[in-house]
Formats: C-alpha cells, sequence, structure tokens
C-alpha cells in the first residue's frame, strides 16, 4: 500500500470509496439527494471547491493500483486563529480492519505537522481516534460547534499547538450537511 496526495484522476475513486465507507454506518450524514450517496461523498467534492481546501492534506491510500481509502483535513478555526477540521476518513468496506484508515491518519497528521499547523479537530468514535492521540476537546478548552456531540468532538494539538482554546469552527461546506 502506499500513501499519495490525491491527483485529479482520484476524484471518481475517492467518492466511490467513501459513499462504500459510509453507506449504511451508523452514524453517517444523509444523502443530500434522494436516494444518492452518503452525505460524506458529497461533502469532500464541496470542501475541494472552498477556499479551505488544502491540497497537501488530501491523501488517498492506493493498493494494486486503485483507490482503497482517502482522508482529508480542511482549514478550519479556532476563534480566529487557524487550526483544521479533519474528515471524512474513508477506507472501502473490503479493506477496513486491515490498517488503511490508521495508516491515513498517521500521514495526514505528520502532514499537518510539517506545514505548521497547531491543531486537528475530528467528529469521531473515542475509542478509535484515542490511538492517534485526540483527546475531547473540551479538555483542550476548545468548544465543539455543537455541544451535543460531546467526548465525541476530539483535537490532537500538534508540534506549533500554542494553547488555542475557544469555539471550533470548520470549513463552511461542513454545515450543508
Amino acid at each position: 500500500m502506499m500513501i499519495r496526495r490525491e491527483l485529479p484522476d482520484d476524484l471518481e475513486p475517492i467518492r466511490a470509496v467513501t459513499a462504500a465507507a459510509f453507506r449504511g454506518a451508523e452514524h453517517s450524514a444523509p444523502p443530500v439527494e434522494p436516494g444518492g450517496d452518503p452525505g460524506e461523498a458529497t461533502l469532500v467534492s464541496w470542501l475541494r471547491e472552498d477556499p479551505g481546501w488544502v491540497p497537501e492534506l488530501s491523501l488517498v491510500a492506493v493498493e494494486d493500483g486503485s483507490v482503497v481509502g482517502h482522508v482529508v483535513a480542511t482549514r478550519a478555526r479556532v476563534d480566529d486563529r487557524p487550526a483544521l477540521g479533519l474528515g471524512p476518513l474513508s477506507v472501502h468496506p473490503r479493506r477496513q480492519g486491515a490498517g488503511v484508515g490508521t495508516a491515513l491518519m498517521h500521514a495526514v497528521l505528520g502532514a499537518a505537522d510539517a506545514l505548521g499547523e497547531p491543531l486537528v479537530a475530528l467528529l469521531g468514535d473515542p475509542a478509535y481516534y484515542r490511538r492517534f492521540g485526540f483527546v475531547p476537546a473540551q479538555s483542550a478548552g476548545v468548544v465543539a460547534p455543537d455541544a451535543s456531540w460531546g467526548d465525541y468532538f476530539q483535537v490532537r494539538t500538534l508540534t506549533s499547538y500554542d494553547g488555542e482554546a475557544g469555539r471550533f469552527h470548520y470549513a463552511a461546506p461542513f454545515d450543508r450537511l
């Protein structure tokens, strides 16, 4: 398996992997169009068109020439300070549990740190994301966009973290779901 930046020819495979990964998932966003792909598949397309898109942080996992996973982090903020929002993280169902998601997470966190980003936030299962150093956002003084998210809204501080605290704001496309 190889992890690399997204290329123009990867757009449709990324959408297919994201749709497959989130189809039927317990906490998936509803389809934007009736009967369409899960909202996460559309979200990735919307994020590409947003000023918060960071091309260096859209990564794919490739096996035998096929995209089997994708992760993206986009520009966000904590109050008026820069941060990143991570997600979606997608792995094709036939490759889930094989380390693809773990490899993508390590790669995107390393890339974000190398770019000098201070903090990454996400909404996800604490039991899964704690292995990557994520903690409940409230413990770092970061307020979730929605209080009902509780400990599912998490942050991971990076090398340039300087105590950023306040309300977290995802890139605008997240608000469209």
